[in-house]
């Protein structure tokens, strides 16, 4: 699974000109899902994603997660993400897990989120959307 992070003032999902999903300060969850991952890997990442410590302390230094701050997930399914930039000019998708069986395991994850407690929402898997954020930092990572 590849979990590019974003910490963010607010984000938001918009499909069709309709806001669907939208959170205020905490992480911006751009998800891919490779062939290989399953639902073990799911609870490692999503564990990893919640307890990554990307937030200031009171003295500025990146010591909290997000659960430390209550902070808001927003999960968005980018299959890009598993792409194979390594040569040529145009990406491989070869690694990326079929929409079909990617689709349980992205709500799979998007359940573990849920039932952790953290404020968990979401984009919709397969849409065309566009997602707006305003990323504090900026501070990206990608797990």
């Amino acid at each position: 699974m590849q979990a590019l992070i974003q910490r963010v003032n607010h984000a938001s999902v918009t499909i069709g000109g309709n806001t669907t999903a939208s959170i205020g300060r905490g992480l911006l969850l751009l998800l891919g899902i490779e062939q290989t991952d399953d639902a073990a890997q799911a609870q490692k990442t999503l564990n990893r994603v919640l307890d990554y410590r990307v937030f200031s302390d009171p003295e500025g230094k990146m010591n909290l997660s997000l659960r430390d701050i209550a902070g808001e997930l927003l999960v968005v399914s980018q299959f890009t993400l598993a792409a194979d930039t390594g040569k040529g000019r145009r990406p491989s998708f070869a690694s990326a897990m079929p929409p079909a069986a990617a689709e349980p395991l992205y709500g799979y994850f998007l359940t573990l989120a849920k039932a952790s407690g953290v404020a968990t929402k979401a984009g919709e898997f397969g849409a065309d959307m566009q997602v707006s954020l305003c990323n504090d930092g900026p501070v990206t990572f990608l797990l």
